[in-house]
């Protein structure tokens, strides 16, 4: 290698090095000059301690305790209809008469039939003590007379099967006949349901069956009835898990003197259960779910200020139990009084330094209620 060509080579070296150098100044002075992080702005709530009344909570429907589309078992013509739509009324109301000219005409005729055969069966009867006919004769009779009683029975009940009656008390819904139309056997004439009491079916997931029994109490409520509660009690507990869902069907009796309540409504049903026990809370917003953990920030004092705050926030886990509205139970990694982030989670980390402004809070609702707008 030749003199000239180590001195290019030392050359290139050298302005390699100098370029190095250059740029390690520059991204220097760009890190210094860079702006600092500051505090982050969250929300936050001091943990306390709650009496809970533990509940399971479902979505139910609405059904009558005796409902019923009424309608005619033979056809015929309607001569009155003796009821209105809406109307109350009791078992063995009149609701319906069809026209009854010709069977009760009919039934006449059977009658005196039936009467003419209870001669004939006397007179021989007294016809047979002298021996003026055979036994055989009277038998003949006493079978006719039989025959005959039973066809006006069964005309009698033909009539009365044309005058149709609530077969229980009620609320009637809306009318689908009028007077003068003809109905067929099968033909809807109106609904009947009761509906004080009235029942309310829904699911209990299979792990909280054990906390279920008959005759504990069920709060209703109903998005038609916005703040108001209905009271009763669980009436039935299917003996069978749905293998589909695994959940088990429930049934309640619910207390309905004001007849609001209507079948066919959904509803939501509240299941206390066990005593009322005090837990530490705080609002759902406050935990953060993860795949190895539920976690929290905790708000700290600091002993120096760092990016103009002197409050820091310290990630701990944290073990959570019972949900009740926006509202959670936390059974460890908290103690009461403890500050804890509510809101902004997503932007801290260990040691973060943060600045509380609760001028908007998260929901922390027992039993949160859909606004209206």
């Amino acid at each position: 290698m030749t003199k000239r060509m180590l001195i290019m080579l030392g050359g290139v070296l050298l302005l390699i090095i100098l370029l190095g150098f250059g740029f390690f100044l520059h991204i220097r002075s760009l890190i210094a000059n860079s702006p600092k992080p500051g505090a982050q702005t969250v929300t936050s709530t001091i943990v306390q301690t709650q009496e809970w009344q533990l509940q399971l909570n479902s979505v139910g429907s609405l059904s009558a305790v005796s409902g019923v589309e009424i309608s005619s078992e033979v056809s015929g013509m309607v001569r009155s209809v003796r009821f209105k739509s809406g109307q109350e009324v009791k078992a063995g109301t009149v609701l319906v008469e069809l026209n009854t000219d010709s069977d009760v005409a009919q039934l006449h005729a059977l009658q005196a039939s039936a009467e003419l055969a209870a001669i004939t069966l006397k007179r021989d009867q007294a016809q047979l003590a002298a021996q003026g006919v055979s036994q055989a004769q009277v038998d003949n009779d006493a079978a006719d007379l039989r025959a005959k009683t039973a066809q006006v029975e069964q005309q009698t009940a033909l009539i009365a099967k044309k005058v149709i009656r609530a077969p229980f008390s009620g609320r009637i819904g809306i009318s689908a006949i009028n007077p003068g139309q003809y109905v067929n056997p099968g033909d809807k004439i109106v609904t009947l349901q009761e509906i004080n009491p009235i029942h309310l079916d829904f699911n209990i997931p299979q792990s909280r069956l054990a906390r279920l029994a008959v005759g504990q109490h069920v709060d209703v409520g109903t998005d038609t009835f916005p703040g108001q509660t209905f009271g009763g009690r669980i009436t039935a507990i299917n003996p069978k898990v749905d293998t589909a869902t695994r959940n088990v069907q429930v049934e309640a009796l619910i207390d309905n003197p004001e007849r609001k309540l209507l079948p066919g409504m959904f509803a939501n049903a509240h299941v206390s259960i066990g005593q009322k026990q005090r837990y530490l809370t705080l609002p759902q917003t406050a935990i953060s779910y993860n795949a190895y953990g539920s976690t929290a920030y905790v708000v700290e004092q600091s002993d120096k200020t760092v990016a103009g705050s002197n409050k820091v926030v310290r990630q701990i886990f944290v073990t959570t139990g019972e949900t009740r509205g926006d509202q959670v139970a936390i059974l460890t990694g908290l103690k009461s009084g403890q500050e804890v982030v509510t809101s902004g989670q997503l932007k801290l980390k260990n040691g973060a330094p943060v600045v509380i402004d609760n001028s908007v809070q998260p929901a922390n609702d027992v039993a949160p209620a859909p606004q209206e707008h």
